[in-house]
């Protein structure tokens, strides 16, 4: 009888200390802002403003690009552009969020590209400007060039 009452009492002071643990654990961090807006040149694509939202978790970070200027020359399937944004960092050295996700898209919608997977650091700040944005659909690789700096301002991670 005494090692039951042993062994319920350990679960329980274990269950405790997770429960403590989790309670303790630090929050996710956060991205300020978590949209800006920029305007792009991406040739045979359009131009315009796109959307970008970004989000963080750590050091793990993702950003989204959505435009209604830019659009799909063709129709795309699901997943079917690689693209990668590289951003400016006024604290070091620039950073890429790359991926392969896009919903699919008929000739003349427009484009979005993302989640785009990268990594940051506490205190990066990151401005497309001075960066690009490049999408490579059936083996040809389109640059996009950022004309001004994003509004509202850089993202800040902490």
């Amino acid at each position: 009888m005494r090692g039951k009452r042993f062994g319920t009492g350990a679960a329980m002071a274990v269950g405790a200390l997770a429960v403590a643990g989790l309670a303790l654990a630090p929050t996710a961090v956060a991205v300020s802002p978590d949209t800006a807006t920029i305007n792009a040149d991406c040739g045979s694509f359009g131009s315009g403003a796109a959307t970008l939202t970004a989000t963080q978790d750590g050091t793990a970070a993702t950003i989204s690009v959505s435009s209604s200027g830019i659009t799909a020359p063709i129709a795309l399937a699901e997943d079917s552009i690689t693209a990668t944004l590289t951003m400016a960092n006024s604290t070091g050295d620039d950073r890429e969020f790359t991926g392969t996700k896009n919903p699919a898209m008929a000739a003349g919608d427009p484009v979005q590209v993302g989640p785009l997977n990268g990594t940051v650091a506490s205190g990066d700040s990151l401005d497309a400007y001075g960066g690009s944005l490049t999408m490579t659909v059936f083996g040809i690789t389109l640059t996009c060039t950022v004309t001004e700096p994003q509004a509202p301002g850089p993202f800040v991670f902490d």
